[in-house]
């Protein structure tokens, strides 16, 4: 029997809460096939694209995986400062660079769909 999309949504939600680092498609797609052995790719990326365009979680682009979302944004910006040492990702709220955010690309007519800061660096557990 297939399993409804929030329910689906709400499985995924909760790998990816329960993981210390940010996790692909497929290694959410590995964990969910434990109990689940006939879940497909496809499954597993619609609900991710469902949650990150429901602000549920966050595709960090340039590693290619996902974490929670931990704040509320409502007109907000999400900062996601990322350890290349150890991998921890911290959330931040960044509304107040959303307004020269949205200023820099008005000039082009640019009409932004979704607001994800990534900063790539080192967390203050590394760094000592």
């Amino acid at each position: 029997m297939r399993k409804q999309a929030a329910v689906r949504q709400a499985d995924i939600l909760g790998v990816l809460k329960s993981s210390d680092a940010p996790l692909s498609a497929y290694q959410i797609l590995e964990q969910l096939q434990e109990s689940e052995p006939e879940i497909a790719p496809p499954t597993v990326y619609r609900a991710l694209a469902a949650l990150t365009e429901q602000g549920r979680a966050h595709k960090l682009e340039s590693l290619k995986t996902f974490v929670p979302c931990r704040c509320d944004h409502n007109k907000s910006l999400p900062v996601l400062a990322i350890c290349g040492d150890c991998g921890n990702v911290d959330e931040h709220d960044g509304g107040a660079l959303l307004p020269e955010l949205e200023a820099m690309v008005s000039p082009s007519h640019f009409s932004a769909k979704r607001h994800v800061v990534e900063i790539h660096g080192q967390c203050g557990n590394c760094a000592h």
